[in-house]
Order: C-alpha cells, then sequence, then structure tokens
C-alpha cells in the first residue's frame, strides 16, 4: 500500500499532468469552428496551429529529460510550465492565426512529460510505482473527457481567446502543485558520460525500443480511433456528438475495474510480460469487435469498451515498466525518447484517422486499425519480463553526513541508487534482490547498526 508522501505526491504530480492536459483538449474539439475567426486563418493553417503543440513536444522531450538525469528535476518542471502558461497568454492576445501557431510553439516548448513521470518514480517505491503511473494515466483519460465537455460550454462564456487564457491560468496552477511533492537528491553509481553517449545507449536496448514502439502505436491507435469513431457513434447509435463525453467517461470508468486488479497482479506476481501482451491482444480483439459490428449500438459501445480497459491497463504498465527497464542513471533519458515516441504517435495517429474518413469502407478502416495493433503485438514477443527492484526505506543517518553515508550504501553488491529526502530526514534505497549476497547483507546490516530484511 502506499504511504502519505506516495499518496501526495501521486496526487500533485498526477494533477499537474492533468491540468496541462485539460489546457490542452479544450482547444480541440472548438478550434476547427472558433479558429476560423482569426486574420489569415485557412483550414490548413487551423489544423498546423493544433498539431504544432505535439510537434514542438515531440522534438524537445529528449533535450529536457537529458538535463532532468544531470539536474534537479523541480525547476526543469517549472521552467515547462511557464512555457505553457506563456504559450497560452501569446496565443489568447493574437488576432492573427499566425499568432496562435507561435503561441501553441511556445506552449508545446515546455515538454517536461518525461521529467514529471521521472519524478514520479524517484518518490515512489518500486513496488507501489505502477499503482502511481496508473493513476497518472487515469488523470490523463480523466481530464480528455472532462476537456472535451467544457471546452465547447467555456468557449461559449469566454470566447476561444478567453480559452487560451484558462490554459495559462492552468499552467500556473500546476507550478503550486509541486509544493505537495518532497525534495530529493538522487544518488547512483557513478557514470559518467557525454548527453550524446547517454543518448545512444538508451536507443540501443532492444526492450527500450520495444516499449517505445509501444507507446507510438498506443497512442496512435487511441488517436485515430477519436477521429474515426465518433461520425459512427453518430451514424450509427444516434449519439449527437455533444453527448459523447458522456459515451466515454462511464466507459473509462468501468475500465478502471478491470486496469487495477491487473496492474496488482503484475506487480505482486511478476507477471508483467503476461499482462502487456494480454492488454495489447484486448485491444486488438476490441478493434476486431468494431469491424465485424460497428452497424450494432450496443456491439460498438462493446469494442469501444474493451479498447478501453486494454489502454488504461497499457497507460499504467509502460511507464512503470520503462522506469525498471531503464539504466538508473538515464531514467529520464529513457522517458524522454518514450514521450516523443508518444506524440509522434499522437500526430500520425491523427493524419492516419483522417485518412480513414476519406475510404468510405468502415470495415476496412477498422481492418487497417488491427494491422497496426497485430504488427505491434508481433513485435512485443520480444520482450523479456522485467528487472524488479525492491525499496527499503531508511531514516537518515544523525551521525554521519548524507553524502558519505549514500556513497556507502552504494559500494555494497545489489543497492543501486538511493533517493534521499531531506525534509523528510529519510531515504528509498532501491534494491535487486538477485545480486544481494550473505556479504552485501553483513555489510549493510554494519553500516546500519542491525539487520534489515531485504
Amino acid at each position: 500500500m502506499m504511504n502519505a508522501l506516495e499518496r501526495r505526491s501521486t496526487f500533485a504530480l498526477s494533477s499537474i499532468f492533468a491540468l496541462r492536459m485539460l489546457g490542452l483538449f479544450m482547444i480541440i474539439p472548438v478550434f476547427s469552428v472558433a479558429g476560423q475567426s482569426y486574420q489569415g486563418a485557412t483550414p490548413a493553417l487551423i489544423g498546423l496551429a493544433v498539431g504544432v503543440y505535439g510537434l514542438t513536444q515531440a522534438i524537445l522531450q529528449i533535450p529536457f529529460s537529458l538535463l532532468a538525469d544531470r539536474f534537479s528535476r523541480k525547476p526543469l518542471i517549472i521552467i515547462g510550465l511557464l512555457l505553457f502558461a506563456l504559450g497560452g497568454a501569446v496565443a489568447a492576445m493574437s488576432e492573427t492565426i499566425y499568432g496562435v501557431i507561435i503561441g501553441r510553439a511556445i506552449a508545446g516548448g515546455g515538454a517536461v512529460s518525461a521529467v514529471v513521470m521521472a519524478l514520479l518514480a524517484d518518490v515512489t517505491r518500486e513496488e507501489q510505482r505502477s499503482k502511481a503511473m496508473a493513476v497518472m494515466g487515469m488523470s490523463i483519460g480523466v481530464s480528455f473527457m472532462v476537456a472535451f465537455s467544457l471546452g465547447p460550454w467555456l468557449t461559449s462564456l469566454v470566447g476561444i481567446s478567453g480559452l487560451f487564457w484558462v490554459t495559462t491560468v492552468m499552467g500556473l496552477a500546476a507550478i503550486s502543485m509541486l509544493l505537495f511533492v518532497p525534495k530529493v537528491t538522487r544518488h547512483h553509481k557513478n557514470y559518467q558520460q557525454g548527453y550524446v553517449a547517454q543518448l545512444k545507449q538508451v536507443l540501443k536496448m532492444g526492450d527500450l525500443n520495444r516499449l517505445h514502439v509501444s507507446i507510438f502505436a498506443l497512442h496512435l491507435l487511441l488517436t485515430a480511433m477519436f477521429v474515426y469513431m465518433p461520425s459512427q457513434l453518430i451514424q450509427f447509435a444516434g449519439i449527437p456528438l455533444s453527448s459523447h463525453g458522456l459515451v466515454y467517461l462511464p466507459l473509462l470508468i468501468i475500465s478502471l475495474f478491470f486496469a487495477f486488479p491487473s496492474i496488482i497482479l503484475a506487480e505482486k506476481y511478476r507477471k508483467m510480460r503476461g499482462i502487456f501482451l494480454t492488454a495489447i491482444g484486448g485491444i486488438v480483439l476490441g478493434l476486431l469487435v468494431l469491424i465485424f459490428g460497428y452497424e450494432s449500438k450496443y456491439v460498438l459501445l462493446a469494442g469501444l469498451g474493451l479498447f478501453f480497459i486494454a489502454f488504461n491497463v497499457m497507460e499504467a504498465l509502460l511507464p512503470s515498466w520503462l522506469s525498471k527497464s531503464a539504466p538508473i542513471q538515464s531514467k529520464a533519458t529513457a522517458m524522454g525518447v518514450n514521450s516523443s515516441s508518444q506524440f509522434l504517435g499522437a500526430f500520425f495517429g491523427g493524419m492516419i484517422g483522417g485518412q480513414l474518413l476519406l475510404l468510405n469502407n468502415t470495415s476496412l478502416g477498422w481492418s487497417i486499425l488491427v494491422a497496426i495493433a497485430v504488427v505491434w503485438l508481433l513485435i512485443s514477443f520480444g520482450l523479456a519480463q522485467p528487472r524488479y527492484l525492491s525499496s527499503l526505506v531508511l531514516p537518515l543517518p544523525e551521525t554521519k553526513q548524507t553524502d558519505e553515508w549514500t556513497s556507502q550504501l552504494l559500494a555494497i553488491r545489489g543497492i543501486e541508487e538511493v533517493v534521499v529526502m531531506s525534509d523528510q530526514q529519510f531515504a528509498y534505497v532501491k534494491i535487486d534482490k538477485q545480486l544481494i549476497d550473505e556479504a552485501a547483507r553483513q555489510d549493510l546490516t554494519q553500516l546500519l547498526g542491525k539487520e534489515v530484511a531485504i
């Protein structure tokens, strides 16, 4: 079970994600119409104004994450949120479509998704990581549904420029949430290498690349579905566009009842690979249902529900698995590559979804998405079970300097990382039980002055 500090930190960091995503998503359902009021607006430029955010996110995730592996993560998150808020203000004050494009590009420059996830990994024990990541994943899903409901309503009240001001306020409000996250200092075995070498190391790891392919495919399919599905909900299920949020939200809530037990099973019984592959299979199955049953309202909703259940399991497992598989000293870098893959997947998903609408053959459209999911499943079979670390919670010593103490800990075989929370006066010590031998146990007992159960 999560301790109070983990619960508080998970809530705060998930709120940062949710506030950013809420500001981002509220624009999407209204801008194709409201954007026509800007000087110089054309359909292509309106599309660019929506999509440029994801492009700058994809480009800048890796530079931010490389820095986050060397410097404190909190200041980088603050810089990113200030850029997000500034971009919203620039767009809000613009009278031309070009000003909006510049504002959206600046907002996307606050590419700190990976840094937020890396900080969440720092402040949670290994055994609780998937739960924390699941909450973060759910916050993104809920913000998506809420945004699609709030966006049109808020636009009718404050206009499109007012909606951009709302995103600025949300970016600034997200900064305040960092007050609830403890200050941490990370210590690990020292592997000095340059930025390029660090990035190359991450890109050469086969299992990490399979996880990058997974997040790319997952968000490609999600985005393509949200472009492709609405017209079918209107045509075959008789559900008007204004009520689609009322369809997605219950399905999201239902999916939680399946997602959380799956996550607990994956962690407690070390079945992550099996559940991961099963979830991809669930996505394939949900899309197959839609090929053959999209003309039936209830079959359409059943296929969508299967997709949501599998999606939410994947959304929780992917960052947790990534944090287990990434090199300790390059955790944020690996998450940065993963986040770039996610935004690129969303970008291509939007393009593919638009092309599917032009097919005039609904079954063929769903079949193309099934083919993508099947290729993803085949690639993922190459994944090995991730390494499982364990966490000890130890009080900081009163009789010696913290840096000296952490250096002595890291010299013990099997201890991989020490995350010090000086304000709380304790540390998370991350251990590979497979490497701990009797000599290491004795060294640890001698350093702590008492025997510790491992």
